[in-house]
């Protein structure tokens, strides 16, 4: 059996920094999936409730100057990367105020100001976009990284392929994130890959440095994510990271599975899931390591959901695009 790499010791304060970040995140998601059932929202949305730490994992690790791509469970990503909440929020409900000025909806984000360059609802696009921005960045002698975050699914697309065997080709400075929820919308593993099959491997075989860790494990996540980005800084070519996780909500939309009779999967499983909430935990190991004490981290969470409300309500408030841009930046 391989063994585990080495862990080591984060620093109190970057814990608690992490969790707020992790708070934020989950907040704001959480309110946003109990609004959308009001249906004033009419962008498609993909809700990544119980994803949380893989997103704030890795971004932690990240410096300024790099970039970071997403798909079409975008929010967490966005939300960790300093997204801001009221951009994210008058964006869903189609106001002028949003990132994408109403017009790209819950799947096309951007906040470029923090390092979070675009999302897409196409399956595997941003993991060709980001080899090119990681490909400029090599070719311009920059110590810049480039992170796609994608999911399981996306490794059954051709262009994954295509991008880490270029990526690998070139030595360029990339990071796959493969956040592997176990479905496809509502295909489990067992009927889209052969048993057996590790991603990890396939990535090996293309001379990509690669791990899998628990992305419900913060502390994991960004560990794993620190070591891989030291190493493609050093010019070591490409990595790629697998992070066992998974959605709490069905695949698009605010809903339990449960609460629409399907039967994909059982309440049972999601609820085993939700037992391994990837904030529970995070606030348990800061409360054992000594960092906070629950009333320190009650008060934090009470501050951000505060935060969260008031952006929410202003967005929600917010103009609409004016009638007459209906037909600018359409192409």
């Amino acid at each position: 059996m391989k063994a585990e790499p080495a862990r080591t010791e984060i620093p109190g304060e970057l814990r608690l920094e992490m969790h707020a970040r992790l708070l934020r995140v989950r907040i704001a998601s959480r309110r946003l999936a109990e609004l959308y059932r009001e249906q004033e929202m009419r962008t498609p949305a993909h809700f990544g409730l119980g994803q949380e730490a893989v997103a704030v994992g890795v971004v932690t690790a990240l410096r300024p100057g790099d970039v970071v791509y997403s798909h079409h469970r975008a929010h967490n990503h966005y939300l960790a990367s300093g997204g801001s909440v009221y951009e994210l929020a008058a964006e869903l409900y189609g106001r002028e105020a949003g990132c994408s000025r109403g017009r790209g909806g819950s799947a096309h984000l951007t906040a470029q100001a923090v390092g979070f360059i675009a999302s897409t609802a196409i399956l595997g696009e941003t993991i060709a976009i980001a080899t090119g921005s990681a490909l400029a960045f090599s070719m311009r002698g920059e110590r810049r990284l480039a992170v796609s975050f994608f999911g399981e699914a996306a490794c059954e697309e051709g262009i994954f392929y295509e991008s880490i065997n270029y990526a690998a080709i070139r030595r360029l400075p990339v990071l796959y994130v493969c956040e592997n929820n176990l479905y496809s919308t509502e295909s489990p593993l067992s009927v889209r890959q052969p048993a057996g099959t590790e991603l990890c491997e396939r990535a090996r075989s293309f001379k990509l440095k690669a791990e899998r860790v628990d992305g419900n494990d913060l502390a994991a996540v960004y560990e794993a994510s620190a070591r891989l980005a030291d190493g493609l800084r050093r010019g070591e070519g490409p990595a790629f990271l697998e992070c066992m996780t998974y959605r709490w909500l069905e695949h698009v939309g605010p809903h339990f599975d449960h609460e629409a009779g399907r039967t994909y999967r059982s309440r049972e499983e999601v609820e085993s899931w939700m037992q391994r909430c990837p904030v529970k935990r995070s606030a348990a190991e800061i409360i054992r390591l000594g960092v906070a004490d629950e009333a320190a981290l009650a008060a934090l969470s009470n501050g951000i959901t505060r935060d969260v409300e008031d952006a929410v309500k202003r967005a929600r408030a917010a103009d609409p695009p004016p009638q007459g841009d209906l037909y600018a930046d359409v192409w």
